[in-house]
């Protein structure tokens, strides 16, 4: 599972070792990642790291979340890991546009005994979230979704997010390219205005973490 590092500093080698040394995927993981990487080909880098996918797990467990909500699920090994994390009686509302990529998700979450945590919602992430109550009732969110749509997605949470909740957004570091002066495709542009918009929001805590392709976790006061 470590042939290919999302983060482009570890080697196979480095990342092997590193998730061997934290909590390790189980069975179930495991066979997730492997039907990802078959199923859907040069997609499965969208599939969160095996160690991200254990941050994530334990962040929600020792934050005490019950109400969490995912924008981008993919073949649902994070939203797997997010509802492992929350209590029995923790609910965590999946968005995403793709019923092939979730069929998959929903075996697997089958599978794993968290089914019963998870909604679904086929719809753009954006139209789902905005439709959702403006009161503060989330106590998590994890974004992986279009990246042109990050601070639309930012400013639809930060209203509905209990204070204190935290946000997880992915891919802040794009295969490192926020940092190359070179790059000015669109999805490296669009993450450098996020980046810079969290940085500079007085309502919130966050820190940039080196983790995979870049997490930033945020914190609103």
């Amino acid at each position: 599972m470590s042939d290919a590092p999302k983060d482009p500093r570890l080697s196979a080698e480095l990342h092997e070792y590193l998730v061997a040394h934290g909590t390790p995927p189980d069975a179930v993981q495991r066979d997730l990642i492997e039907e990802t990487r078959r199923a859907t080909g040069g997609f499965a880098l969208m599939q969160v790291a095996p160690e991200q996918g254990a941050f994530l797990e334990l962040l929600t467990r020792i934050s005490g979340a019950r109400r969490a909500i995912e924008l981008g699920t993919f073949t649902g090994y994070s939203a797997l890991c997010i509802a492992r994390g929350l209590p029995e009686d923790g609910k965590l509302l999946c968005c995403d546009v793709s019923q092939e990529w979730t069929d998959v998700a929903r075996r697997y979450w089958e599978r794993a005994g968290v089914a019963h945590k998870i909604e679904l919602k086929l719809a753009p992430a954006l139209a789902t979230l905005r439709a959702l109550p403006q009161e503060p009732s989330l106590d998590l969110a994890f974004v992986d979704a279009v990246k042109s749509e990050y601070i639309d997605y930012y400013e639809a949470l930060l209203p509905r997010m209990r204070p204190g909740g935290l946000m997880l957004i992915d891919n802040v570091l794009w295969q490192l390219r926020v940092v190359d002066p070179t790059a000015t495709d669109e999805h490296t542009v669009a993450i450098r205005r996020f980046n810079d918009h969290v940085a500079g929001d007085p309502r919130v805590e966050c820190v940039l973490l080196p983790i995979s392709d870049g997490l930033t976790l945020i914190r609103k006061k």
